[in-house]
């Protein structure tokens, strides 16, 4: 018989209670170890009973349930919390996730809801504990390496690549996943793709990925409080042979992720990755002036529209106060061949400089591919666009452009930018 899941039902109204116990009594994976009645109680029933997964109302007297799970997150680590609230407000929300909840119900909510939920963290957390190798002479853990080094010789880190573009619809998004796919199927390079445009990120659509429960904001938490180490948990494989960190499922749950998870997440995955692509919102803020900060590269869109080559122009200037490298910033030039009266010649002397890459059009190939969820890069490998996409990923895939002198540069003239 497969191991059940443990769980203790925590709220301050009896029939609340009684009404859980019920919905989990018919799973057969699931069994309900006890109930409490407030926080301090259940902080002492967990402590007894020692269940897998602790559900938790957020509301109620003695002590709230976002004190009390902060409590067991040092007095019962191994159990985890799935918060349930009448109030879905993302401030409660944000609250939950840095006490240390892995997940979080709005009432009322379904059995199959609930029950979902239930078997999603359990999972979580014991894909978390078999990740650390117990040393049976010292009785010392030590992580499961992720990326192979080569034996007496440091690890060298990997590369970020920031796909960004101060102008939507330039096709950004569609250049990051498929140059991940190139990078990872025609060059070897051990890819991981984010999706940093955290109110509506669009990488899982293009993907065909949309599962619960497996995005950076589940991360919050760790990346808050030092190293994040279930990483990998929250890491999706995806058939191409690239490793996706999705946005989260909703918009108002982005304003969770702060630029200092973001950037401990970006430093974690480097580490453990060949190249790690970074799909940038078209706006700027403090997150995403982060992640063109630790960027190697930032590839920078643009198309042959003159809205287009003005946001370009500011952008110019804007990195230049910032104190990125000519180097650093890579222009790309999307649907480079179309026909509406704007050359290249005439972006580039519009902007002070060259077009590093150029990417032919193909909406056909382009548009088709994105209707099916599959990467246009994998289902017409020989079109001109894929052809054009894999000597980009060719081109970032090569040494570091950025450098030390870059970041600190970057760090004392980012006053600059704060003002405009």
């Amino acid at each position: 018989m497969a191991d059940q899941i443990r769980v203790l039902i925590v709220d301050d109204i009896p029939e609340t209670r009684e009404h859980l116990a019920k919905l989990l009594g018919f799973e057969t994976d699931i069994e309900v170890v006890g109930s409490a009645a407030s926080g301090r109680e259940a902080i002492e029933k967990a402590a007894e009973l020692q269940p897998d997964v602790v559900l938790m109302d957020i509301n109620m007297p003695d002590m709230d349930g976002i004190a009390a799970t902060e409590r067991l997150a040092s007095e019962v680590p191994t159990a985890a919390v799935v918060m349930m609230s009448v109030q879905g407000e993302a401030d409660y929300l944000r609250r939950s996730m840095l006490a240390g909840a892995r997940e979080f119900l709005v009432k009322p909510f379904s059995s199959d809801e609930l029950t979902a939920s239930i078997r999603q963290v359990y999972t979580r957390e014991r894909e978390k504990l078999s990740r650390i190798v117990v040393q049976p002479a010292t009785g010392t853990t030590t992580p499961v390496p992720a990326r192979p080094s080569s034996a007496g010789e440091p690890q060298e880190p990997g590369r970020i690549v920031a796909v960004f573009g101060p102008k939507g619809g330039v096709g950004r998004t569609t250049l990051a996943v498929n140059l991940a796919v190139a990078a990872a199927t025609e060059l070897g390079q051990r890819t991981c793709l984010v999706d940093a445009s955290f109110q509506f990120g669009d990488v899982g659509v293009l993907l065909n990925l949309n599962p619960k429960n497996k995005s950076i904001a589940d991360l919050v938490p760790e990346l808050e409080t030092g190293e994040p180490e279930s990483l990998d948990t929250f890491l999706i494989n995806h058939s191409a042979g690239i490793r996706v960190m999705l946005a989260p499922p909703s918009p108002e749950m982005a304003e969770l992720v702060t630029p200092t998870a973001t950037k401990r997440m970006l430093e974690a995955l480097r580490a453990t990755h060949d190249l790690v692509v970074v799909d940038c919102m078209p706006s700027f803020n403090e997150t995403t002036l982060a992640i063109l900060d630790l960027a190697d590269t930032v590839l920078t869109m643009l198309s042959l529209e003159i809205t287009s080559i003005k946001n370009i122009r500011l952008f110019l200037e804007v990195a230049e106060q910032l104190g990125y490298g000519p180097d650093k910033i890579r222009l790309v030039l999307n649907r480079a061949d179309s026909s509406l009266g704007i050359r290249v010649a005439d972006v580039e002397h519009s902007i002070g400089r060259r077009v590093d890459h150029t990417i032919v059009s193909d909406g056909r190939s382009v548009v088709y591919a994105l209707n099916r969820g599959v990467p246009f890069f994998l289902s017409n490998r020989e079109a001109q666009v894929s052809q054009d996409v894999l000597r980009l990923a060719s081109a970032v895939a090569g040494s570091k452009t950025a450098d030390a002198g870059d970041a600190k540069k970057a760090a004392q003239k980012k006053s600059l930018f704060a003002w405009r």
